[in-house]
């Protein structure tokens, strides 16, 4: 059975939350803020492959809280780094969030960037007050080569199923080539050692 570990990012008020509770339960909750991180758990079925999913949800980000970033960017194999899209402060914020996700990762991971990520802007059904267009959420996310989705966790469980979905098939092709990786060198190691071996033993003989 394979782990999937997968952190939830964002500002304040930018509904994460209530998209990740969405997910879990289908059943959407009203906005609340807290003030400590959660950690929450749930068993399911991705492809006929059996998961334990982890997802953690730390308290809001604002864009000053830069060291909130060092301990699930070392911890999570994907992000999901959500905005409101009636609030271009919480955009701004999920950009700052996006490069200090890459530059960690640069920094923690040996150079290795690769990583999952899905941008998401809720709260579609407040489109009437809008202030980040589609587009530039878009243009966003394949700046840092990432996924992306507008939602609405007060009307869509579906949108949100599928955002989480696409991302974990992702996470799990990410780990299965650090896994191939990972044994192809180990196999070229083990190869040069028994070439060692053998061929310092010929030449002895």
């Amino acid at each position: 059975m394979n782990d999937i570990k997968l952190a939830l990012l964002g500002s304040p008020g930018a509904g994460k939350s209530a998209v990740l509770v969405r997910f879990l339960t289908r059943r959407f909750i009203g906005e609340y803020a807290s003030n400590a991180n959660s950690l929450y758990h749930k068993r399911l079925s991705i492809d006929g492959r059996q998961l334990n999913l982890e997802v953690f949800d730390p308290c809001s980000q604002s864009s000053e809280a830069r060291c909130i970033l060092e301990e699930p960017v070392d911890w999570a194999d994907g992000f999901v780094v959500v905005y409101n899209i009636s609030d271009r402060s919480s955009f701004i914020n999920a950009k700052n969030i996006l490069r200090q996700i890459r530059e960690a990762r640069m920094d923690n991971c040996k150079g290795e960037v690769e990583v999952a990520v899905c941008l998401v802007g809720n709260k579609q059904d407040l489109c009437h007050a809008r202030q980040v267009r589609e587009d530039e959420g878009r243009c966003l996310a394949q700046e840092n080569r990432c996924n992306f989705q507008e939602v609405s966790a007060a009307e869509s469980y579906q949108d949100i199923a599928n955002l989480f979905t696409q991302l974990i098939r992702q996470v799990m092709d990410h780990l299965k080539y650090r896994a191939d990786r990972r044994r192809y060198s180990g196999s070229k190691s083990m190869a040069k050692l028994i070439n060692n071996v053998f061929g310092k033993r010929r030449k002895s003989v």
